[in-house]
């Protein structure tokens, strides 16, 4: 049995590895994404995007996005592309250290999660949306696993 246990051990840090990739390429599009408006009318460019997707721009999200794409000005462009180039680092070495099991990245992991927990509890408590309780979940279950074997010195058979 013990076996088992570090297999699936090792599958689902491999698995959040994956899901932290995955947020940093997101970021890194989106950064592009960013950087891509300089020199255009941020405004419009998310307006013809949203009607584009065939969202309805007076719905939560779009109109949170447009408003955003409306604050924008010339001289955020570059440091909003360097944030979301931050982040997107950080996330790519959280998941090559989650791919090679190593502890500091579990410690990572966890401490990233648990930061995100608060806001998404205010986030509920505004609007309960399926999105949101999946999110608190999944970020619970992350911190929840992490700090397990952080804490109790599992050893993952690779």
């Amino acid at each position: 049995m013990p076996f088992r246990i570090a297999n699936a051990a090792s599958k689902t840090l491999r698995t959040v590895a994956l899901l932290e990739a995955f947020k940093g390429a997101v970021v890194l599009l989106a950064g592009f994404g960013v950087l891509s408006l300089a020199h255009h009318d941020a405004q419009r460019v998310a307006e013809q995007l949203v009607a584009h997707s065939h969202l309805n721009p007076a719905s939560r999200y779009p109109r949170i996005f447009l408003d955003l794409a409306g604050q924008i000005t010339e001289p955020q462009i570059p440091l909003i592309a360097a944030g979301a180039g931050l982040y997107v680092f950080v996330r790519f070495i959280e998941a090559y250290g989650l791919w090679h099991y190593q502890k500091w990245a579990q410690w990572v992991s966890a401490a990233s999660g648990a930061i995100y927990v608060p806001f998404e509890l205010l986030e509920l408590r505004e609007h309960v949306t399926w999105l949101g309780l999946a999110a608190l979940a999944l970020n619970v279950l992350v911190v929840i696993f992490m700090l397990h074997f952080v804490l109790h010195g599992k050893e993952i058979v690779k």
